[in-house]
């Protein structure tokens, strides 16, 4: 299964550690426009 997210923002990880928890052998994609994503350490 693959999981493509638009934006990197707040939202856009959250998003992406959602799917990652709930399917650890999922394929995700994060696209960003700008240089810098949000995370948290």
């Amino acid at each position: 299964m693959r999981f493509v997210v638009i934006g990197g923002d707040a939202a856009g990880m959250s998003a992406a550690s959602r799917a990652r928890r709930s399917a650890p052998e999922m394929e995700i994609t994060v696209l960003e426009q700008g240089e810098d994503v949000s995370y948290s350490a």
